[in-house]
């Protein structure tokens, strides 16, 4: 497996935990579970994505610019589950705010998908790209046992 198939992976369980997210209504057990899963797994992908796929692409010339861009999406994205987190479950601000939460990721993971990974299979050698994936994938792995 190589990092863009480990990461493409964790994507699609993203956008279906989403899709699902925002089709809850009010104060509900299942608003809450799906929601403590989008919370975490988004905030493990991102933790995991930046050490095993970001720093390394970091060092290279070539995708230094759009891996600093995709760092800094992730803290937009932590910024607005503080704000779905200080947010009544009730309250109508609510869905608004999961709303704008899966167009940023939604992007977020588009843009990845379709810019970066490309840049990356042109800057990483094949044996990093499958180094990497193990290395993600430890890391998530770790993560979600915490």
């Amino acid at each position: 497996m190589t990092i863009f198939e480990a990461l493409r992976k964790d994507h699609d369980l993203q956008r279906d935990l989403m899709e699902r997210l925002v089709n809850t209504h009010g104060d509900s057990e299942e608003r809450d579970t799906l929601y403590q899963q989008v919370k975490h797994e988004l905030q493990h992908h991102a933790i995991a994505e930046e050490r095993a796929f970001y720093i390394p692409l970091m060092e290279l010339d070539l995708t230094q610019e759009k891996a600093r861009h995709s760092v800094a999406e992730h803290h937009e994205i932590d910024e607005l589950l503080e704000q779905l987190d200080s947010t009544d479950y009730s309250a109508s601000s609510w869905l608004t705010y999961a709303k704008q939460l899966q167009h940023l990721v939604t992007h977020h993971l588009d843009e990845e998908e379709q810019e970066v990974f490309q840049l990356a299979g042109r800057g990483l050698k094949a044996p990093q790209k499958t180094s990497l994936a193990g290395e993600y994938e430890e890391e998530m792995q770790r993560l979600r046992e915490a």
